[in-house]
């Protein structure tokens, strides 16, 4: 991971981590990684974790940014809650929409196409109990503050934000040694990231466009800045040295989706949680 030496622009960047993601997506409805199967007979709802932090969703409206192929929006309307995923990938949005139908939710799940940037008018102007984020989100994103618009105008008086994510620690440094190799601060040029596969299949380079995809870093203040802007209430915000995917490739797997630094290196953040809401 490092710097574009010809830098594209924010739309040309874009639409080419469009073209992976779609083709990323079969790829992660047969992953081992994502379960699909698994899911779909085991009936699994939320990450206790995630149950625990947010409650008793049952009646609530939540929208989930990023929903990639929807396995997790709908593992929270299998919890109750009523549930809209909003993803850029149209062959995404099919999949959770296939998805939702097999599982037997489609009547509680929606599904639109469009760019985080512009979610509330795709959305319609409608606004949530619950805005959800989880894990990989914001690394595709050039602006923080536009997408803390977003979030703000999505909430009602007294939604909730809920964001698991990548620590913006971890983004800038290196797939391998831990050596800063990005800025920790967001930049308006993106990074240039050449990966094998993807993260929940790193054999399947074949079937996907290309290697390079293109990425921005937002550091802990800047997010946490941008929701204080949209006039949000801080209400938790605790850094973890696990995540939930394998950042990098020595990372020991502890079960419950954790993976976590083995004892003989140095512990660095690896994700965090954020809770804010409207008051």
């Amino acid at each position: 991971m490092g710097r574009a030496p010809d830098a594209p622009s924010a739309d040309d960047a874009l639409a080419a981590n469009r073209a992976w993601w779609d083709a990323a997506v079969p790829v992660h409805l047969g992953s081992d990684f994502y379960d699909v199967e698994g899911w779909l007979e085991e009936g699994r709802g939320p990450k206790p974790r995630e149950a625990a932090l947010l409650g008793d969703v049952t009646g609530l409206e939540l929208v989930h940014l990023q929903c990639h192929f929807g396995k997790d929006t709908l593992s929270w309307a299998r919890a109750g809650a009523g549930v809209t995923g909003l993803d850029f990938s149209p062959t995404a949005v099919d999949a959770a929409r296939s998805l939702a139908a097999r599982a037997g939710l489609a009547d509680r799940a929606d599904f639109v196409c469009a760019p985080v940037a512009d979610a509330v008018d795709a959305l319609g102007g409608r606004t949530f109990d619950i805005v959800y984020v989880s894990l990989g989100a914001l690394c595709w994103l050039p602006r923080i503050d536009q997408w803390a618009a977003q979030v703000g105008a999505l909430l009602r008086p007294g939604g909730r934000l809920f964001l698991h994510e990548v620590h913006p620690m971890s983004t800038a440094l290196a797939d391998d040694d831990l050596t800063v190799v990005y800025p920790y601060f967001e930049e308006s040029a993106p990074y240039a990231d050449s990966q094998a596969g993807t993260y929940a299949d790193t054999t399947a380079t074949e079937a996907l466009p290309g290697e390079v995809t293109y990425g921005w870093n937002h550091s802990l203040g800047e997010i946490v800045g941008a929701l204080l802007g949209q006039g949000l209430r801080l209400d938790l915000l605790d850094e973890h040295d696990w995540t939930s995917f394998p950042r990098y490739p020595w990372l020991v797997e502890t079960g419950e989706e954790r993976f976590v630094m083995p004892e003989d290196r140095v512990r660095v953040p690896l994700s965090f949680t954020l809770l804010a809401s409207r008051t």
